[in-house]
């Protein structure tokens, strides 16, 4: 056999997410790239993150999203110097570290290009009519707005389309955090028979040979990658697309950076926000025309500059809650807010029990590597950008902030391996001494009971309508610019 062949077959062995192929068709898996197809280095355009938390000063003479300039670099196979053009991506105010790009997908102006038309094409579904922005759309922030989404043939799914923005920060991909990576995550749906596929032949390689009979795509991937199209390399392409999906500079962050700059010419270290600096970056918004932001809020650009003072006061309370009586920060926490982990809240549980194809993280888990603690639990989504978003919860079953404040509020809906975070211990302590030795039990009622007899009683918030109300206009006030156009746009 000849060694590229046995390259091949061997690196095929080795990939996680793999389905077997025909032992003639290895190249539509992965390929080895001939560098005399692929565009001269000086021709090559990279793409860096800039953030302000990393490099304050470049960040704030960068104009907007994306900025096309110019680097000196040197070629590693000439050693030659050139001038050649680089894309800078100024990161939204509130993401301070840059996202994470594996080695071995170094990001490129060409690849995000072939990455953002696939996302957009339905080519790689098998009847050419589903996209990757068919559930992940731009106009519903990445999602789609359905309870569960609708994919090939009509078919309907069992979750709620997850949204793409800020997931290049994201731990593990897809409810049930099966995928490590966005380059992981991407060849999912098109082996998924709900989501993209018919079921006829091998997904990715019927997909593979649509995309390489379309004269679009031909140059496309042999400039970036040395060879025609790929799983491996479209993969790649969509990831780095995904990556760019940004959202941030929302009125909590400017808030931030208000309380810093007060609390530095104050002399002080009281660096948390205080009403007065919300009062300042909503006057800013007004002053701004900032649309967006305002309406977030349900302020009316033209009329609402009077409420300044009772929002400021309404998002400070709520904050406070957010990060103290409704104990929110448990999980949500971070410059995405979410720990990126995996919780069971009950979400979707009827009378305590957890319905079939609702096993969450612990389904997702390998043999021998099965947590039972994880059984139904769900990974804890990111909190900017909301509002676009909606419905919540991975089955999509709370259709408002408010409800969704309603349902963390009665502890959410107990069944036997309900979160501990969800969880009243001291109450289903108390409870079990209570029953041990006959004394008479007046707190909360069990709502159910382990398989080993223990009580679950879920941790009652006990927000007034008030504290609801405030910490809803919080989370609004996390809502952040939109989108930038360039993501969309030409697509």
């Amino acid at each position: 056999m000849h060694s590229r062949s046995r390259w091949l077959l061997a690196t095929l062995t080795i990939l996680s997410l793999v389905t077997t192929l025909p032992a003639d068709e290895p190249e539509l898996e992965v390929d080895l790239p001939n560098e005399a197809l692929k565009r001269p280095f000086a021709e090559q355009i990279p793409m860096v993150f800039v953030s302000r938390g990393q490099n304050k000063a470049e960040w704030a003479k960068l104009p907007k999203f994306f900025n096309e300039l110019t680097e000196t670099a040197l070629d590693p196979l000439t050693g030659k110097t050139s001038e050649r053009k680089v894309i800078k991506i100024k990161m939204p105010l509130g993401l301070n570290v840059v996202p994470t790009v594996p080695g071995e997908n170094a990001m490129t102006f060409a690849k995000w290009q072939l990455g953002k038309q696939l996302y957009y094409d339905p080519i790689l579904s098998s009847d050419g009519a589903v996209s990757c922005s068919t559930c992940h759309t731009p106009k519903a922030g990445f999602s789609d707005a359905s309870k569960t989404s609708k994919g090939i043939s009509g078919s309907i799914g069992g979750m709620n389309a997850p949204t793409v923005m800020n997931s290049a920060f994201n731990r593990f991909q897809f409810w049930d955090g099966r995928a490590e990576s966005l380059e992981a995550q991407s060849q999912g749906p098109v082996q998924n028979n709900v989501e993209m596929f018919d079921g006829k032949g091998n997904p990715w390689n019927e997909a593979i040979k649509r995309v390489r009979k379309s004269e679009k795509y031909a140059t496309l991937f042999e400039k970036e990658f040395g060879h025609g199209a790929t799983r491996d390399t479209a993969a790649k392409a969509i990831a780095t697309y995904e990556r760019t999906v940004l959202v941030g500079n929302s009125i909590q962050d400017r808030a931030d950076v208000a309380a810093r700059t007060r609390a530095e010419e104050e002399e002080n270290n009281k660096f948390d926000p205080q009403p007065k600096d919300y009062e300042k970056v909503l006057r800013e918004a007004f002053a701004a025309k900032d649309i967006h932001s305002l309406q977030a809020l349900n302020l009316d650009p033209a009329a609402d500059a009077g409420k300044i003072p009772e929002v400021a006061k309404s998002i400070n309370n709520g904050r406070l809650l957010f990060f103290g009586k409704a104990r929110c920060n448990n999980c949500h926490v971070g410059e995405t807010f979410t720990d990126h982990t995996f919780h069971n809240l009950g979400v979707g549980v009827v009378d305590g029990k957890i319905k079939p194809g609702q096993e969450g993280r612990f389904a997702a888990q390998p043999i021998g590597a099965k947590d039972v603690s994880l059984y139904g639990a769900f990974k804890t989504p990111a909190l900017r950008g909301l509002l676009a978003s909606r419905p919540y919860m991975h089955d999509g079953g709370e259709k408002t902030l408010e409800e969704v404040v309603n349902f963390y509020d009665k502890g959410g809906n107990a069944n036997e391996f309900l979160d501990p975070k969800m969880r009243d211990f001291e109450a289903e302590k108390v409870f079990m001494i209570a029953n041990k030795s006959g004394a008479k039990y007046t707190g909360p009622e069990p709502k159910i009971f382990t398989r080993g007899g223990w009580p679950v009683i879920p941790k009652v918030l006990g927000l007034t309508p008030e504290e609801k109300k405030d910490l809803v206009t919080y989370m609004r006030a996390l809502e952040g610019d939109p989108i930038d156009e360039v993501l969309h746009k030409g697509k």
